[in-house]
């Protein structure tokens, strides 16, 4: 069963290779239709798979081959929460595999799709009521790419 808001990404063809990494990537994950085209159409053939309604980590997307006209941008991203710096570094190692580190957990992937790999104890260090530790740990999370969780922990710590 679809979700009530399903989120929807537009792809140049490379929809299914997408849809395959990231439901071999996630627990949880699986495809759950190809569709393909009854006709030629401006981002594809007849014939060719025009979307790919997945699963991933329990929530409904669908992939779509529409064309070069609308790459992904930074203006959204998916967040994954990581329970430790092990699962912070196998996402973080997938997602690199052709794509490219940003800053501070941000990192598109060889389809362009930008992700946020966060460590649980980011956002509530984040948003502790102790202005002085949510700096350092910011200051911290500034100079990485990638978080390091002890290096976060040291810095809320003093």
């Amino acid at each position: 069963m679809m979700d009530k808001i399903t989120t929807f990404l537009w792809f140049d063809g490379q929809a299914e290779a997408a849809a395959k990494f990231y439901t071999g990537l996630f627990p949880d994950s699986h495809i759950d239709t190809l569709t393909r085209t009854p006709m030629d159409y401006p981002g594809g053939k007849e014939g060719e798979v025009i979307t790919v309604a997945f699963t991933l980590s329990g929530r409904s997307f669908i992939a779509m081959n529409g064309g070069p006209d609308h790459p992904f941008t930074d203006a959204i991203s998916l967040t994954i929460d990581c329970a430790d710096q092990a699962e912070v570094d196998r996402y973080w190692d997938a997602l690199s595999d052709g794509g490219a580190p940003v800053a501070c957990g941000w990192i598109r992937d060889r389809f362009g799709l930008s992700w946020q790999v966060t460590p649980r104890i980011l956002p509530p260090l984040l948003a502790d009521p102790d202005r002085a530790k949510t700096r350092r740990v910011m200051e911290a999370m500034i100079q990485m790419v990638k978080i390091d969780v002890a290096t976060i922990e040291a810095a809320a710590k003093g």
